[in-house]
């Protein structure tokens, strides 16, 4: 068993289950919190906790079995010596607490998102990753069950042809709070390909700029990417939190966010038939990200959600901020704007 520690005792590092349990789709998934992930999983063993409120910290530390619990991240990684650390606190100080990690002989990170607040943290992160030679994963959850692991392998195996687009149909959400996840799946249907370029219109008032920082979290009103592979991604307002990739021999589509997966093909008409598909079993991203994150650690392996595919993730995003405060311009990537931040009072 592979020693885990968690830095952050609040909702996604350990209470979000309780949220929703009950949930008649989510709730065979669970457990999606860190610390709970780690408390189930025969892979590593959560030894420790921490978090700046020391009564959350011990109530963490109790509920979930960990040993010790502590006040400073710092302390807890020199002291424990882990084997993974999950960061699962607010985006500000992710940055540095990867860094520290990397550079203290963690051998596996498991990173919640949004990864950071601008790309030149993001660059911080994963040269000290890759210096290390530290595994890491990227809590964008939806990645990791088994309905979007089925889509991705379906699109590597010709199911709709040539792709052509990947939609996300999440309404105005926010950028980096919500929108992350939406960046990071339509990067996952684009097969992970590097950008050309990205564009968007982003909902903020003028006062929410203090120089290059952008003090909120902007409502995502319209979104485009353009992948090098020649695959568009769009980002559009409609509701649902539902995904679809859309190809030259036909189309998948997820209803109710991942709780169906809907495959149709053209026919000789060029009319889409449904096709059936086994049914796909519920199973827990998180319990399925840790396992990943300990198979590389163990075998030097590599990681879905590795440090530069969570980098292109991110940088989806800030290229979308960038091209709407430019007035809606396309955007050429790498971001030459690396110093861009966005850091809503509170992250």
């Amino acid at each position: 068993m592979l020693r885990a520690c968690v830095i952050g005792c609040g909702r996604m590092g350990a209470t979000i289950d309780d949220e929703i349990r009950g949930h008649p789709t989510r709730t065979p998934t669970l457990p999606w919190a860190h610390a709970a992930g780690f408390a189930e999983s025969d892979r590593a063993e959560l030894t420790a906790v921490s978090d700046v409120d020391p009564e959350k910290a011990e109530r963490i530390r109790e509920r979930y079995g960990a040993k010790r619990s502590y006040l400073d991240y710092r302390e807890m990684i020199l002291t424990e010596k882990p084997d993974i650390v999950s960061i699962a606190t607010r985006p500000g100080p992710h940055a540095e607490m990867t860094v520290f990690a990397a550079e203290n002989g963690v051998k596996g990170i498991y990173c919640e998102k949004p990864l950071c607040c601008s790309m030149e943290e993001a660059d911080a992160m994963v040269e000290a990753v890759e210096r290390s030679g530290a595994k890491f994963n990227y809590g964008v959850n939806r990645r990791y069950t088994p309905l979007f692991r089925k889509m991705r392998r379906m699109i590597e195996e010709g199911a709709v042809g040539n792709v052509q687009a990947c939609i996300a149909f999440c309404g105005v959400g926010s950028a980096m709070w919500s929108h992350t996840h939406a960046a990071d799946l339509l990067l996952n249907m684009a097969q992970d390909s590097e950008v050309s370029y990205a564009q968007g219109a982003l909902r903020w008032a003028e006062s929410d700029w203090d120089g290059n920082t952008l003090r909120t979290d902007p409502g995502v009103e319209m979104g485009y990417a353009r992948f090098k592979n020649g695959v568009h991604g769009y980002f559009t307002a409609a509701s649902g939190y539902e995904f679809e990739v859309s190809g030259t021999k036909g189309k998948l589509r997820t209803h109710n966010d991942y709780s169906t997966l809907e495959w149709r093909t053209y026919d000789q008409w060029s009319v889409l038939q449904r096709q059936e598909l086994e049914p796909i079993p519920a199973q827990s991203p998180t319990l399925n990200l840790i396992a990943e994150l300990a198979d590389a650690v163990e075998n030097d392996g590599e990681t879905t959600g590795n440090i530069q595919v969570a980098r292109r993730s991110q940088e989806i995003m800030f290229g979308l901020v960038e091209s709407s405060r430019l007035g809606g311009v396309p955007v050429p990537f790498p971001l030459e704007n690396r110093g861009l931040r966005v850091m809503r009072d509170g992250w």
